[in-house]
């Protein structure tokens, strides 16, 4: 579940980071002035979904919904908040529910796959790589799973990503708990020192560190 947490902190800021791909570049130049004025900027669908009132918010207020009626609560009362205020109490509210979830809740597994794909398909825009691109090596992954069983494959920055993603597992691990993350890394890296680990994987230091 640890990683479930990541990808639900990681949503209010892939929601704005999706902000500068909402309209094509060179948008308002294209097209026919129609009479009374310059055509209107054109938008990218598959964006506007996700950040309309049924994308990125959607998911979040329907676990939201799911979770509240099998805890037996009380319907969450309209708050009036814009998109983006829903979806960061809708996070918030779900990372309160998260022990519950862990250890109580029968349909943890398909939330926990939602959120991860939820996640991924904004990343996949929001943090497109090159070809080949093989990033700065950080450490071991430190995402724990449902058995116990530590994922440690192999992390990697990429310059100018918004968050950090186990290739393997696909944990996200975005700017607030890059700390953490170094600190687990570290600790890790304490075996290597002692031979526990090959050598190589020591090369390089976090770039993360602050």
């Amino acid at each position: 579940m640890s990683c479930t947490r990541a990808h639900l902190e990681s949503l209010p800021g892939l929601y704005d980071g999706l902000l500068p791909y909402l309209t094509p570049a060179g948008g308002a130049r294209e097209g026919r002035a129609a009479k009374g004025g310059p055509p209107g900027l054109p938008v990218v669908e598959e964006i506007l979904d996700l950040r309309g009132p049924g994308g990125i918010v959607g998911v979040v207020e329907g676990w939201t919904s799911v979770i509240r009626t099998d805890r037996r609560m009380a319907p969450r009362p309209a708050a009036g908040l814009g998109v983006e205020g829903r979806l960061r109490a809708g996070v918030a509210e779900l990372l309160g529910h998260m022990p519950w979830i862990a250890v109580s809740w029968p349909d943890a597994g398909p939330f926990a796959t939602d959120i991860k794909q939820l996640a991924d398909s904004v990343r996949s825009i929001t943090d497109p790589r090159a070809p080949g691109e093989v990033g700065r090596r950080l450490g071991k992954c430190p995402a724990i799973d449902t058995s116990g069983v530590i994922c440690g494959a192999v992390l990697r920055y990429y310059p100018g990503a918004a968050t950090v993603t186990c290739p393997w597992c696909q944990c996200a691990f975005p700017p607030a708990t890059w700390a953490d993350l170094k600190t687990l890394i570290d600790e890790d890296a304490k075996g290597i020192a002692t031979g526990d680990t090959p050598a190589e994987e020591a090369e390089e230091s976090c770039p993360i560190a602050s």
